[in-house]
């Protein structure tokens, strides 16, 4: 049996890969939570990772949670509402917080559709580029369901809270230049072309002193949820730090130097 989610690191990358393309990628499975958080804790254990690319086999990034699943009760869909809340916390919420708290910059390769649960994962992301064959879709209410994977919260902080109502109401899918112009995604390029790009990016960001790439990922996801003042007493002490590591004296050097710094996470 192939492995559901594909953990391949190439130096300071980690590709990770939702491998169900038979069925388009679904996601909510029992194994799939286990897999997620193991991932995750993996990478933030690991101090040579810097950057993560999480996309998705074959023509699907995800369609989402697993619809036939749901119609049969199979995958913890049956039961009590309360056993059904249960599951939610300790299946689908573990596989979204475990991405969420991906210490290093994650970008998300979204190479097909893109839709409810698969919409939202890949909303996890810091960054994502499109394929020019992605469709992104919020369309929970169309199977009698609420975005119950963490969209109410992601859609509206990406790309406003009235075009993030306008996807949720209506149940329309988009179309990767829409999902551009609405800032969904960074860019979109040919499909082919995909993951050459997502490297070119991960590529850049593991240039960076990869202590302070963890500060600085960890200092705007605090933005996304408390005050001004808080985030300026927070930025004062990482900072306090990040001018007494060793990157930072490499990184002067090598500015006044005029040649590529080399950093040791030190």
């Amino acid at each position: 049996m192939s492995d559901p989610l594909i953990f391949e690191k190439n130096g300071p990358v980690v590709t990770l890969t939702i491998n169900r393309p038979e069925s388009r990628n679904p996601l909510g499975a029992p194994e799939d939570a286990d897999n997620f958080t193991a991932a995750a804790a993996r990478i933030n254990a690991d101090r040579g990772v810097r950057c993560v690319i999480l996309t998705g086999a074959g023509k699907a990034f995800s369609a989402g949670g697993n619809v036939k699943a749901m119609r049969e009760g199979g995958d913890g869909f049956g039961g009590p509402g309360v056993h059904i809340r249960e599951r939610y916390r300790n299946g689908i919420h573990r596989i979204v917080k475990s991405v969420w708290g991906i210490e290093v910059p994650v970008v998300a390769a979204v190479n097909g559709p893109a839709i409810g649960l698969g919409n939202d994962v890949a909303c996890l992301a810091d960054t994502r580029i499109a394929a020019d064959s992605a469709i992104f879709g919020a369309t929970f209410l169309k199977i009698g369901l609420i975005p119950g994977d963490g969209g109410a919260w992601l859609l509206p902080r990406i790309i406003g809270m009235a075009r993030a109502s306008e996807l949720l109401y209506t149940g329309d899918t988009i179309d990767a230049a829409t999902a551009k112009d609405w800032g969904l995604v960074s860019e979109v390029v040919p499909a082919a072309a995909l993951m050459d790009r997502a490297n070119e990016v991960a590529a850049k960001i593991c240039n960076q002193p990869p202590d302070v790439l963890r500060m600085t990922k960890q200092l705007l996801r605090q933005g996304m949820l408390t005050s001004f003042d808080n985030v300026m007493e927070l930025s004062a002490s990482m900072q306090a730090l990040a001018h007494h590591t060793k990157d930072h004296r490499e990184a002067l050097d090598a500015f006044f130097d005029k040649r590529p710094p080399s950093y040791k996470g030190e």
